[in-house]
């Protein structure tokens, strides 16, 4: 596993990413190990939902200019690769997230819930990009699975916050975490409160709880990933 020190943070002068017209070698070599271990998992917890996700085939870096190339698999293969320690290394997974702050600086994370593929994991709103995120010209569009993600997850709409163009990117192994930061105009504590009253009226929220980081004594080394450490350890100067 990647330790938060060993992950690369930087800021972005560009971001790109492109729907690929590929198939995934390594899904169709795997096919039957990945049946097996999709079985096990949804014995233990069948909420899970075998969906069409992006999984990233290329990825380019050159003078802060990021370059992703997506190719479309099922939720299955990529919980199967991830789960296998990512080992198909022509690949990995690439996603965005809404770095959300408060008007009084601090960081909005949401604790994942039970039900979900990463149970008590905490970290900014955030998906595995999908097929509803490719635009017509083939371009997958990041920037608005952000804002979609956000909502889904929250019920803070994109037209509530100041949605920046400025990205950061995490090189964590085969994990790229691209953060978009987000700004709300509310404090910190009026937030969670809010977001604590739209998970209560949710039927089977994705977050069971939202936590506020504000200076890195906050920041959570068992439940936040290495990538989401090192991002906050990075923004909190």
């Amino acid at each position: 596993m990647t330790a938060a020190s060993d992950v690369v943070v930087m800021p972005l002068a560009a971001l790109e990413a492109h729907r690929l017209d590929e198939t995934w070698p390594w899904a169709d070599d795997n096919r039957d190990v990945i049946a097996a271990h999709w079985h096990r998992l949804t014995g233990a917890n069948p909420a899970l939902f075998n969906g069409r996700v992006l999984i990233r085939r290329r990825q380019t870096l050159a003078e802060g200019r990021l370059s992703l190339g997506y190719v479309e698999t099922d939720y299955a293969s990529f919980i199967a690769f991830r789960d296998f320690g990512f080992p198909d290394p022509s690949s990995g997974n690439s996603f965005a997230l809404a770095a959300l702050r408060s008007s009084d600086d601090a960081f909005i994370l949401g604790r994942m819930a039970d039900h979900t593929a990463n149970p008590g994991k905490v970290y900014f709103p955030a998906g595995t990009p999908d097929p509803d995120d490719v635009l017509a010209d083939g371009t997958v569009d990041l920037a608005g699975s952000v804002l979609r993600e956000l909502e889904e997850e929250t019920g803070i709409r994109g037209d509530e916050v100041e949605a920046t163009d400025r990205w950061v990117a995490t090189f964590a192994g085969a994990r790229t975490a691209l953060m978009r930061e987000v700004r709300a105009p509310l404090p910190a504590d009026a937030i969670r409160a809010r977001v604590r009253r739209f998970l209560a009226r949710e039927t089977r929220p994705e977050l069971s709880d939202i936590c506020l980081v504000r200076t890195p004594a906050d920041i959570d080394a068992e439940a936040m990933p290495p990538f989401m450490q090192a991002y906050l350890r990075f923004a909190l100067g």
